[in-house]
């Protein structure tokens, strides 16, 4: 019975962290068109863009970089982040198959 609760729950979370995952994405693409020049921050769409990307994951990204240093002037961050969420979505997955099993069980 539980389970008809949490469930629920788990698929907010997972939507989220989706949503969370395109965020990260955004913010990765768009530092590198900024950074070969392609984009600009002139522009209003794009400084808006960047600003909201970088308070989103900059939180989460900071810790990261302490613990893991730029490889060749590149920043692997982001991709360490993905698979981190990739981990925890997967976890979610099984820990809510595992209380429908135990529910019908």
């Amino acid at each position: 019975m539980a389970a008809a609760f949490i469930i629920p729950v788990f698929k907010v979370i997972n939507m989220a962290l989706d949503l969370y995952w395109w965020v990260i994405i955004i913010m990765a693409v768009m530092s590198w068109l900024l950074a070969f020049d392609v984009i600009n921050m002139r522009n209003d769409l794009v400084r808006s863009l960047w600003n909201m990307s970088n308070a989103l994951t900059e939180p989460v990204l900071r810790p990261i970089r302490r613990f893991l240093p730029p490889l060749g002037g590149m920043d692997i961050s982001p991709i360490v982040l993905l698979l981190l969420l990739s981990f925890v979505q997967m976890e979610l997955g099984e820990l809510a198959a595992a209380l429908m099993r135990a529910s019908y069980s």
